[in-house]
């Protein structure tokens, strides 16, 4: 009886093997007689045939292409301070980013807002949005410069 057990194993590792196999290459039916022997009848499909899509370029400029002028956020208040920044936008790109306020709860703060203030910019800058990376060791100050940020952003429809 045990033999008949480890026959039947094997036969059925054999037949999900050989299924598993011929399903990546070929589509096929597989079925295991009482026997124990394997026998494959092979499954017909039928093409499917698609019709090709075609699509024409956007000729509109989008709209804040236009969009120009200063636009303040809204004061980002956190652990050490209030954040606040504003932005400067030509032709709907952002040429300036100004921190009206930043932490400033001890001297500490002070030093970090004015180390991670230009690093923020830069970034903002080159990114042309919020979805920047945090300034190491100044989180809460980034955070909230950042929230201002996107407030101004959103204002500029940005």
């Amino acid at each position: 009886m045990r033999k008949r057990a480890v026959v039947a194993s094997v036969l059925s590792s054999l037949a999900v093997l050989v299924f598993g196999w011929q399903m990546g290459t070929q589509a096929i039916g597989v079925s295991t007689l009482a026997t124990g022997t394997l026998t494959t009848t092979p499954v017909t499909t039928t093409p499917v045939t698609t019709t090709p899509v075609t699509t024409t370029p956007a000729t509109s400029t989008p709209a804040t292409a236009g969009v120009a002028g200063t636009f303040t956020g809204s004061a980002a208040s956190t652990r050490y301070g209030t954040v606040q920044v504003s932005i400067t936008v030509a032709g709907g790109s952002i040429t300036d980013v100004t921190a009206l306020k930043l932490t400033d709860a001890d001297r500490k703060s002070v030093q970090i807002s004015s180390r991670a203030a230009p690093v923020l910019r830069q970034s903002v800058l080159a990114a042309q949005s919020a979805k920047v990376s945090v300034v190491s060791g100044a989180t809460y100050t980034s955070d909230g410069y950042l929230q201002s940020l996107q407030s101004a952003l959103d204002q500029a429809g940005l």
